[in-house]
Formats: C-alpha cells, sequence, structure tokens
C-alpha cells in the first residue's frame, strides 16, 4: 500500500536553516543544480541541460521511487535548487518537500502533458481498482508511468527546455537545441516500437502490474496487470484466478514482471497456465549504471516482440 510520508522534523529543521545560507541554485562553477524526482526525469533533465546544469536526483539507482522517503540531507538539497523536475502525484515525500520548500522552481512533468486515468490502465481489473481507488489521494488518480510514451515524454523534453531557459536564459538557446534533438531521438524509437509491434499473434499484455498503460495505449496493446497501479497491493485470489483465466483464454506464452518488483506472483501465475516470464522494465529506476532510457526501451521491445510473438 502506497503510504502518504510526513517530512521528518530534522529536515524541516535543515530547510529553515537553509532559508538563510544564501542562494545555492548555482554551483561554484555557475552552473544551474537541477535536482529531479526519479530516474527518467533525470535522462530528460541531463540529456536537455546538458554542461550548462548540474543533475542529482532523489531516488537512488535500484531503488522503488512509489515509497521513497527523503532524508535531511535530500530536502536541503530540494531547499536550494535552481530547479526542481519531478512528477506530481507520483511520490507522495517529494510532493511534500516540493509544496514546502520549491515549489515557486518547480517543474510538475504530470501537469505539461494528458494524463491517462488509473482506472483505465487495466480494463480488465475492475474487481482491483475499488481498493486502489480508496488510496487514489496517495498516489493521484492518474497513471503516473507518463515516460514510456516516447511521445509524451519528447513533449516533457520541450516544456522542461523551455523551463529551463526561464531558469538559465544565457542557456536557452542551447536548451531548445537539445530538446529538439532529444525529440528526434525519441521519435526513432517511437517508429521501432509502432512497426516491431504491428503485426503479432496477440496484443494482450500481462504484467505483474499495470506500469504500462501509456506503452499499451500508444501501440494499441491490451494491458492485463496482476495488480494495479501500485505495486505493493496485494492481488486478491479472485483477481489471480481472472488473469489466470485471460492468459488461459488469450494463449498467453510470455508473463512479463518488472526489475524492481518481486517475480514469485508473476511466476505463480505462468506456472498454472503453461507460460515463461521474462522483465519488462518500467524504468523507474536503473539497475544497471551501463544503461540508459534508450537501452531499456529497446530491450523491452525485443521482450514484447518475442514474448507477443511479433513479426
Amino acid at each position: 500500500m502506497m503510504r502518504r510520508l510526513a517530512l521528518p522534523a530534522a529536515a524541516l529543521l535543515l530547510t529553515t536553516a537553509l532559508a538563510g545560507c544564501g542562494d545555492s541554485a548555482n554551483g561554484d562553477d555557475g552552473k544551474l543544480n537541477v535536482v529531479t524526482a526519479f530516474y527518467p526525469l533525470q535522462f530528460v533533465s541531463e540529456r536537455i541541460g546538458g554542461e550548462a546544469v548540474r543533475v542529482s536526483t532523489l531516488t537512488k539507482p535500484g531503488a522503488e521511487p512509489h515509497d521513497v522517503e527523503l532524508t535531511a540531507s535530500q530536502v536541503g538539497e530540494v531547499a536550494g535548487a535552481g530547479l526542481i523536475v519531478y512528477l506530481g502525484g507520483f511520490q507522495p515525500a517529494v510532493d511534500d518537500a516540493v509544496e514546502q520548500n520549491g515549489a515557486d522552481r518547480a517543474f510538475d512533468a504530470s501537469g505539461v502533458v494528458e494524463m491517462i486515468p488509473a482506472a483505465e490502465a487495466d480494463d480488465h481489473a475492475e474487481e482491483e481498482h475499488g481498493a486502489e481507488e480508496e488510496h487514489a489521494g496517495e498516489h493521484g488518480p492518474n497513471d503516473p508511468h507518463v515516460w514510456l510514451d516516447p511521445e509524451r515524454l519528447a513533449t516533457i523534453g520541450d516544456k522542461l527546455a523551455e523551463r529551463l531557459g526561464q531558469a538559465d536564459p544565457d542557456h536557452a538557446a542551447d536548451f531548445t537545441a537539445r530538446a529538439a534533438a532529444l525529440r528526434t531521438e525519441l521519435t526513432t524509437l517511437d517508429g521501432e516500437f509502432k512497426t516491431g509491434l504491428a503485426d503479432c499473434t496477440r496484443r494482450e499484455l500481462v504484467t505483474s502490474h499495470t506500469a504500462f498503460g501509456y506503452l499499451a495505449n500508444r501501440y494499441e496493446l491490451a494491458q492485463i496487470g496482476i495488480t494495479g497501479i501500485d505495486p505493493e497491493t496485494e492481488p486478491s485470489p479472485q483477481r489471480l484466478a481472472a488473469v489466470a483465466a485471460e492468459a488461459k483464454e488469450h494463449g498467453t506464452t510470455t508473463i512479463f514482471f518488472e526489475t524492481l518488483v518481486s517475480p514469485k506472483v508473476a511466476e505463480t501465475i505462468a506456472q498454472e497456465v503453461g507460460a515463461e516470464t521474462a522483465v519488462l522494465d518500467p524504468l523507474e529506476g536503473l539497475t544497471d549504471p551501463s544503461a540508459d532510457y534508450f537501452s531499456v526501451m529497446r530491450a523491452n521491445l525485443t521482450a514484447l516482440k518475442l514474448g507477443l510473438e511479433c513479426r
């Protein structure tokens, strides 16, 4: 279950102290300090900011971002940042820190693109939605995994370039040019997905949790999640039985699980229906330091083509 986390008292004291310590929005070398909430936003900020910015992230590599808790020093980073790049409604502790310490220096990626309602992420999981909607105030009413749609991520990049230009006008033209270059790369990636997933034996995508709504929506797949938007929600026996029945009905040969979530439930479903398991990475946090957004997305495409038997 997603928990709304209050900022620790020590963090609030640190924030108060920082208020009188001068402006740390720029480092000694003049670079704009950009604090990002988790990996996809870190990736976009680094690609667009280039050498003009110094980018840090509040979610450590390999950590599950949904329930991140901030240390006192991380709250200090937020308070002293020149720009905070986050996704409103996804990480409650980050939302709190931004509201209390940096709302005037924040870029909310959820506010610049059309978001998909969480209830639409998996039309097959109606009995699970009621339980998750009880906690809608904790993680927001929308599916947060917007970065899995390359077109939407490109739009986030364009808008972020504008916001960086406001924070650092001297480099505004450079930010715009790098955002355009990133959009070109993302458009190429989008074309690879459209071509690779155009002709598949199945279009039903069985996943450990409904993190892939934007990807499914973009490429005309039908996502069937074992659990809902919150990966910590335990699926009911009825839900497990329903997913197994649908998997059998559609001849599913692959159940996808994620890098940061236990594969046990996916393995249970796979064993029951005689399917294999494979990794589908929601890119919430990297586990391989040599990887990046593009390499992971292309690995996802390879896994999807194999699992859905695409030609």
